[in-house]
């Protein structure tokens, strides 16, 4: 049960980050961008084919993030300057690209067969008693932060007397305490499996430092062009402002960023198969994205911890119903979109949204 959870909280955490960078090229610049996976891509099989050759893990996965940058720059030279619907059918045709080059491309992605045992982070590590003691005195604190922020809207919903806000801060409190004592119970055990716990220890900080960075970010000056951008762009131009400039810088942070997860996924999955990176990927983060609100970081990360637990909760159904594993799964679709069909009718800004930013409906 441990390893599960623990799976769980690592998958959160990647598809959190990669759901981020998708964020702040949508939620806050506008960029409609279905090809998202193509940086994920780029980041996961530049990571393990350079650490199977011998590279440095951290290197590796830094020049796996500025490749997928790399991408953003290429595909924002070229697609920036159309309109949303054309730029949102060449993102989504530049990820099928990518992906199939990754699959014919034998002599340097092993096509189909994959990449295979790449060496893993913290893998090999020893720690001893005091730096496992160490790693969950660093881990605790974010779950602290996170359940602190939770504990702000339960009071917020407690005075403004909405019951079932209320009920749901309480049982997402909850669920961050519960998960909080999993992970310091699996690093305290972390000889049990040294590659999973290591994981569950760096994802948990990539994602703090990777929404610590964004808030910084979105909240400085630079952020807020980009939401004028996002409103209105017109008026960014009479402004005096570089649209393009910034529309590229932020195609390309939100690609570095997929590009880290990638590397991530990568490990997580540890084998790298062309098929892991279909264009449903790039949905699951639109997805979390809209479930959690627009432009909103920490709503973000809400929505990968819902669609996680919403995997979680029907991954047995076939124990339940009597149906077979592919109409299983097109039922679990079925049903994740008939949550957000029900969420756009009344909270069309998402669960964290704010619907006066975002001008939904005006």
């Amino acid at each position: 049960m441990i390893g599960y959870l623990v799976f769980l909280i690592v998958s959160v955490a990647i598809y959190g980050i990669f759901s981020l960078g998708l964020n702040l090229q949508w939620g806050y610049t506008g960029l409609i961008n279905f090809g998202h996976v193509a940086f994920m891509t780029i980041g996961a099989y530049t990571t393990s084919l350079l650490t199977l050759s011998g590279t440095p893990i951290l290197i590796a996965v830094l020049i796996g993030g500025f490749l997928a940058a790399f991408l953003g720059l290429l595909m924002g030279f070229s697609t920036l300057r159309l309109r949303e619907d054309y730029l949102s059918i060449v993102t989504i045709g530049v990820s099928e690209l990518v992906r199939l080059v990754a699959l014919n491309e034998d002599w340097l992605t092993k096509g189909a067969f994959g990449v295979q045992s790449f060496p893993l982070p913290l893998g090999e590590f020893r720690p001893t008693i005091g730096t496992r003691i160490g790693m969950i005195a660093i881990v605790l604190p974010i779950f602290g932060f996170v359940a602190w922020k939770l504990a702000q809207q339960l009071i917020v919903r407690v005075k403004k007397r909405r019951t079932l806000g209320t009920i749901a801060s309480g049982v997402l409190i909850f669920l961050t305490l519960r998960l909080a004592l999993v992970s310091a119970i699996a690093l305290y055990d972390y000889s049990s499996n040294q590659a999973r716990n290591g994981l569950l220890f760096l994802s948990l900080l990539a994602v703090a430092l990777v929404y610590w960075a964004l808030e910084r970010l979105v909240h400085s000056p630079w952020g807020r062009v980009l939401k004028a951008i996002r409103e209105d762009e017109q008026v960014a131009k009479a402004l005096g402002k570089n649209v393009f400039l910034y529309k590229l810088q932020s195609l390309m942070l939100g690609g570095f960023i997929a590009g880290i997860a990638g590397a991530f996924f990568a490990w997580q999955l540890s084998t790298v198969y062309p098929t892991n990176f279909e264009p449903i990927v790039t949905f699951q983060a639109w997805i979390i994205m809209i479930l959690g609100g627009a432009g909103n970081n920490a709503g973000t990360l809400l929505g990968a911890g819902i669609y996680w637990a919403y995997t979680a909760f029907t991954r047995d159904l076939e124990r339940i119903l009597p149906l077979g594993a592919d109409q299983i799964g097109a039922l679990r679709i079925m049903l994740i979109g008939l949550i957000l069909m029900v969420l756009m009718l009344f909270r069309p800004q998402g669960i964290l949204g704010n619907k006066d930013e975002l001008t939904l409906g005006k």
